[in-house]
């Protein structure tokens, strides 16, 4: 007999999760800091974050999973250490966060699992799914913010600041060593994952100027989300 155990995440009463997705190189990281400025300017309180790492045991497990010396890494044992450093950012981090009332920017979330192990590994989208169902209890963002942007572009990009800290022994190039085609599938996920769930994936069209995009998310987090007054710090008490 095989038993299957989930996790499972108190959704009540509860702060505001926000991911960033999208390509190596499309601006994403850009966003979410601009976004969690304009929203500490309002008095959200809130914090920022990202995958893999986001803990002291995501970021040495974020170090074996980005450095190129590990390029032969299997497809699942990658998938694996995606998760496992997940599992540990949404306890320690995001849930504890989100109990609190606090609005949560992550740069990615398992929508990057979807998107590089489910497309670009062409393992599907299913392992993918059914782990974050056992491991992350099905939590999911209120809002992803999907940062479209060109594939050959993106990857230089992210090729040429990768090199850049390359030397200063800052290592991180593993996945942008990948084929065109490996990034073109991992870009194709992502438009499946924004067509199957529209109403928590916004699609931004990342190649216009930075200002614009950043509008244009500021826009949609306030309609969408911060319109109920989430992540509001609470006035001090006299």
């Amino acid at each position: 007999m095989i038993f299957r155990v989930t996790r499972s995440y108190p959704t009540q009463a509860r702060g505001v999760l926000i991911t960033f997705e999208g390509l190596d190189g499309c601006g994403k990281s850009t966003q979410m800091e601009k976004l969690a400025q304009a929203l500490r300017t309002e008095g959200h309180d809130l914090v920022t974050t990202r995958e893999p790492g986001g803990t002291p045991t995501g970021e040495k497990i974020r170090s074996v999973l980005l450095d190129s010396g590990t390029r032969q890494l299997s497809p699942y044992a990658e998938l694996a250490l995606m998760f496992a450093a997940r599992a540990q950012h949404i306890e320690e981090v995001i849930v504890p966060a989100l109990a609190s009332g606090k609005v949560v920017l992550s740069d990615r979330f398992t929508d990057s699992s979807e998107a590089y192990q489910g497309g670009g590994r062409e393992l599907g989208a299913d392992p993918v799914l059914a782990l974050h169902e056992l491991l992350c209890g099905g939590l999911q963002p209120d809002l992803t913010i999907l940062m479209d942007s060109d594939v050959a572009a993106s990857v230089a990009r992210a090729r040429r600041r990768n090199a850049a800290a390359s030397t200063n022994g800052h290592d991180e190039n593993r996945f942008e060593r990948e084929s065109r085609a490996f990034f073109g599938r991992v870009h194709a996920a992502y438009h499946a994952i924004a067509k199957r769930e529209p109403g928590r994936v916004l699609m931004v069209n990342a190649r216009r100027p930075i200002a614009q995009v950043h509008a244009e998310i500021v826009n949609a987090v306030k309609e969408r989300l911060l319109n109920r007054g989430a992540g509001k710090k609470s006035p001090a008490k006299a």
